[in-house]
């Protein structure tokens, strides 16, 4: 009866820490399109080489003391076809695909939002 009870504490044990690592990690919190010109993409990282990104949206915003900054979106990516892609991209106008999730793992990037689809790439003129 003892062993019963204690396999039936480490099933529910293993199933709600299931249940958390999946909610932290692989949710997709939300998920969306950023359009503007892409700043800089790389590969790197110490233990898990990573793929991120710098994408510049148009306009401005103003901080609380006055200053003006670009928007910036930072973005990490895990699909290799889509990092060629942009790879091959650098000062296009791009319009990217996204999702959110709550946290990051250190083999998915630094960043929460993983780019999974490039929608358009249009060359700027130079």
């Amino acid at each position: 009866m003892k062993g019963r009870v204690l396999t039936i504490i480490f099933l529910v044990f293993a199933v709600v820490i299931t249940g958390v690592v999946y909610y932290r990690y692989y949710f997709v919190f939300g998920e969306g399109t950023k359009a503007g010109t892409m700043n800089y993409f790389v590969k790197k990282g110490y233990m898990f080489k990573t793929y991120e990104g710098r994408l510049i949206q148009s306009g401005i915003r103003s901080q609380t003391q006055g200053n003006i900054s670009s928007n910036e979106f930072m973005f990490s990516v895990t699909d290799d076809k889509v990092a060629d892609k942009l790879n091959h991209s650098a000062g296009a106008m791009l319009e990217l695909h996204y999702k959110e999730y709550l946290h990051t793992l250190p083999w998915h990037g630094v960043s929460n939002f993983v780019v999974d689809s490039v929608m358009s790439a249009t060359p700027t003129a130079p």
